[in-house]
């Protein structure tokens, strides 16, 4: 991360600008006073009006991301694992862009295939023996 800004992709950075950090008690490691220092990390950023996403990105993170939206289309990510503030902050960001670069990923498009005559052959083939191995056990049941 260069001077704040979150480096998501060679494409896409996020301005620290557009980005909020909110500390708040923390219930995670930090030892005595651990209830007294604010060392849990809220990190906002709002996607609705980032001016650093095309319109089409825009479209695609707030589809892959809406479970992670709250009401004011604010993407929210909360860090709170290590005992720093700093720590938590780097790694709410780190979090966030990861989380970004993975919204961003297109699978590719399956190309239906289809089976082969062979293995069609081979399929129907087992079933003719499986059913003459039981049909060959009830023959001997019913003696």
């Amino acid at each position: 991360m260069s001077d704040g800004d979150i480096v998501v992709s060679s494409e896409l950075t996020i301005p620290q600008s557009e980005l909020t950090f909110r500390a708040s008690r923390s219930g995670g490691p930090g030892g005595q006073h651990v209830n007294t220092s604010s060392t849990r990390i809220e990190l906002l950023w709002d996607l609705t009006h980032s001016q650093a996403v095309t319109d089409a990105v825009r479209a695609r993170l707030l589809e892959k991301l809406a479970a992670r939206l709250d009401a004011e289309g604010m993407v929210r990510i909360v860090a709170s694992d290590r005992r720093s503030q700093g720590q938590n902050r780097d790694a709410a960001a780190e979090r966030l862009a990861q989380v970004v670069r993975q919204a961003l990923v297109v699978p590719k498009k399956r190309r239906p295939t289809r089976p082969t005559k062979a293995s069609r052959e081979a399929r129907l083939s087992q079933k003719r023996r499986r059913g003459e191995q039981k049909r060959d056990r009830r023959r001997d049941f019913d003696d």
